[in-house]
């Protein structure tokens, strides 16, 4: 789903530390911060139920990294990705209409590492700013939709993909609980998530005003919210493959 970004920039690094709920902290670890341009609208409940075909609760069963393109190799810096595996435990909402049934998985293209001066060994990872990382041995809440497949001439086909929305359309949501889990690489307890939600003044959305609830809220936001005029832009017709 990082996909899904139009563009992303690595802004700044910081030492995150991460405490899992009434456990040990573990080690801090350098995590490298990246802004993201959103897809479509993701913050509220009508975004959701406008722009989502589905929203599915998931679990992260397992991770690959993804070997740096050559030429980030010969450079000696670049971007290493992760290819994380989804399996669908509950599927909340499902628009009427949507093209294609909710996935049962998925392979879901995920941040991964920086790494520099040619040591692919001695790596940072990398989150997106808001959003969880997408950890295996993590659940979470998201919306997503279908994008068909895309060709372009002289590039490979992109095949047809489950993509989220934006920045709000993935959600902490480890021990059932909203907000709790992973997010932006390391381990947020409810409380923490209430902070973040009270400190978001006009920007509160689906997420800030579900913070402690469950999947059950959840679906039954969704079921009464009223869906916008959906503005979703169709892809070019010279990069729709036959």
């Amino acid at each position: 789903m990082v996909a899904a970004v139009v563009t992303a920039a690595i802004v700044t690094s910081g030492a995150l530390s991460a405490t899992a709920g009434g456990g040990a902290p573990a080690q801090p670890r350098e995590v490298v911060m990246a802004h993201a341009d959103d897809r479509l609208p993701s913050i509220t409940a009508a975004d959701w139920v406008t722009y989502a075909d589905h929203v599915v609760v998931v679990n992260a069963v397992s991770e690959q990294r993804l070997p740096p393109a050559q030429i980030e190799i010969e450079r000696g810096e670049g971007l290493i990705g992760r290819r994380v595996d989804l399996q669908v435990k509950e599927v909340l909402w499902s628009r009427d209409g949507a093209p294609h049934p909710a996935p049962q998985s998925w392979a879901y293209n995920a941040s991964g590492f920086t790494f520099n001066d040619g040591d692919t060994s001695a790596l940072s990872p990398v989150a997106l700013e808001g959003r969880p990382r997408i950890e295996a041995g993590h659940q979470y809440i998201l919306a997503i939709v279908w994008e068909d497949a895309r060709c372009s001439e002289g590039d490979e086909p992109e095949p047809g993909r489950w993509l989220g929305l934006g920045e709000g359309s993935e959600l902490p949501y480890d021990g059932d609980v909203i907000g709790q889990g992973e997010h932006e690489g390391r381990l947020q307890t409810v409380e923490g998530a209430r902070t973040l939600a009270g400190a978001a003044g006009p920007d509160v959305g689906i997420e800030e005003e579900l913070v402690g609830q469950n999947a059950a809220a959840l679906a039954a936001t969704l079921k009464t919210a009223t869906p916008g005029q959906r503005q979703q832009p169709k892809a070019p017709a010279e990069n729709s493959c036959p």
